[in-house]
């Protein structure tokens, strides 16, 4: 027994030195290394700004619709995808763990014609002091074709200069301290979204569906948005849902 009790602590001994000198060039990639999504050509490029305590809903209601077109013929569909300051695992607010697309914070980050900002938990507070990132959305927002904020994803909106001169709308608890931190912005209450020059801010939560069917609607016309909300029961007619789009001459 007892030389059966010293051969199982040697081979428990030699599997664990085994374990520890596996060679480098087998072991599991790490997230940097993973292979950029690849995105259609010839389509709009959405992409979702997320971090760590993103909101479920603000994120997958607008990437549910517009990941959809890609089922419909005849238009201009939607390559969609996640961008945050780091290719490993972000946690939503409710604990879902996400594997971001791209890292904006490196070279490579694909041209976005469509940007959208979810709200976070943090976007009253610290977020805003993140320089980086309201640089980005500063950037991308100049350049892009719409910028959709859902819930408190208008402060960054905000702080980043892109909703000057423009009227907008929040979380309806939210509005009072967004008029407070932002006093010349025009924020609205009473309207589930606001579609402004080139930024729709919406109420968020379900609302934040509503949202991202106006602006199917806009681009595609409303058969399209229409066949979007019937795939996923939804009951979508625009002159239903209190908004107010700002007409420029």
């Amino acid at each position: 027994m007892k030389k059966i009790a010293l051969a199982l602590c040697a081979f428990v001994v030699f599997a664990c030195a085994e374990k520890v000198e596996k060679p480098a060039h087998e072991a599991t990639k790490t997230e940097t290394e993973r292979p950029s999504k690849t995105l259609e050509p010839d389509r709009y490029n959405v992409g979702f700004l997320i971090m760590d305590g993103v909101y479920n809903t603000e994120l997958t209601a607008p990437y549910d619709i517009f990941q959809h077109t890609q089922y419909r013929e005849n238009i201009k569909q939607m390559n969609v995808f996640t961008v945050a300051n780091t290719l490993e695992a972000i946690t939503t607010f409710e604990g879902m763990r996400i594997l971001p697309d791209f890292d904006y914070t490196q070279e490579g980050l694909p041209a976005i014609d469509i940007l959208v900002v979810p709200s976070a938990e943090h976007h009253l507070d610290t977020d805003l002091e993140d320089k980086i990132m309201i640089d980005l959305v500063k950037k991308v927002g100049q350049q892009a074709k719409f910028v959709t904020s859902h819930c408190d994803g208008a402060f960054v909106l905000a702080k980043a200069g892109l909703l000057d001169n423009k009227v907008a709308t929040t979380f309806p608890s939210d509005i009072d301290q967004m008029r407070k931190m932002f006093p010349a912005l025009d924020i609205r209450k009473e309207v589930l979204f606001v579609h402004d020059g080139n930024t729709i801010t919406s109420a968020g939560g379900a609302k934040s569906f509503e949202a991202a069917l106006y602006l199917c609607e806009y681009l595609y016309g409303a058969e399209i948005a229409r066949s979007l909300a019937k795939g996923l029961v939804i009951d979508w007619k625009l002159d239903d849902v209190p908004h107010l789009i700002i007409e420029h001459n």
